[in-house]
């Protein structure tokens, strides 16, 4: 075994485990979590509607974006359980954020590579910003597929976001003039981007880390006269 120094602060799952002193360090194959049977994702955005006497419509978003998560699990034996139970329970209801990696989000839906780098400050608010690549070939990210945004100058962006369009310098708006090479992109986000964003910043595109709590303060399971467990789980985006 080996010392460490930090705790694991991501839910177990098929691709990461936990140990029983808490880290990552010294996780063994028995400690991985259990995968998902289903996962229910909703955008979430709220927005006040007005209408006006001439029956003009004016809208307008009033708080924040965020994302909830429903996870439900099979039936899972004791070993299998307790990596998520003892891991939630630590969590003390919606007490203590974590984060959590969706198996549809872990990775881009067509294989890319390399670094992809902000080109250029984004300011709040902003839907979409510019990046370049190491290579073109690499640079393979596809509406749908999630990002966080690593700023060396705001450690706390931990804000998820979701590409919902992409330009390439063969596929761009005529008055977009800095789109102009292969090995850049502009995407397109939901939601506007909630902080300032210095350039040179860095695109993680695997395993992205939603920052999450519990929507509820009671962890409740069900145990069957099989011996398995039963448990689902009720989530939504907690931003620091």
């Amino acid at each position: 075994m080996a010392t460490f120094g930090n705790f694991a602060n991501r839910l177990p799952d098929p691709a990461f485990n936990v140990a029983p002193d808490g880290s990552t360090t010294n996780a063994g194959a028995g400690d991985f979590g259990p995968g998902f049977s289903s996962v229910k994702f909703t955008s979430t955005q709220p927005v006040s509607v007005t209408r006006t006497n001439s029956g003009r419509v004016i809208t307008r978003a009033i708080v924040g974006h965020h994302w909830k998560i429903d996870i439900s699990y099979n039936p899972m034996t004791r070993a299998e359980f307790e990596p998520i139970a003892s891991f939630l329970e630590e969590r003390r209801g919606r007490l203590k954020p974590f984060f959590v990696v969706l198996p549809q989000h872990a990775s881009p839906q067509t294989a890319s590579s390399g670094t992809i780098s902000v080109s250029g400050a984004i300011a709040s608010g902003d839907t979409n910003f510019l990046v370049s690549g190491t290579s073109a070939s690499g640079m393979n990210l596809e509406r749908g597929d999630m990002i966080t945004i690593n700023d060396s100058a705001d450690s706390n962006h931990l804000k998820a976001y979701k590409i919902v369009r992409v330009h390439t310098s063969a596929n761009r708006l005529s008055s977009d003039s800095d789109l102009d090479q292969a090995t850049e992109r502009r995407y397109y986000v939901v939601p506007p981007f909630e902080k300032d964003i210095t350039s040179g910043s860095t695109v993680v595109y695997t395993n992205p880390l939603i920052r999450v709590i519990n929507t509820k303060d009671v962890f409740e399971y069900s145990l069957g006269t099989n011996n398995l467990y039963q448990f689902s789980l009720s989530l939504e985006e907690a931003q620091p």
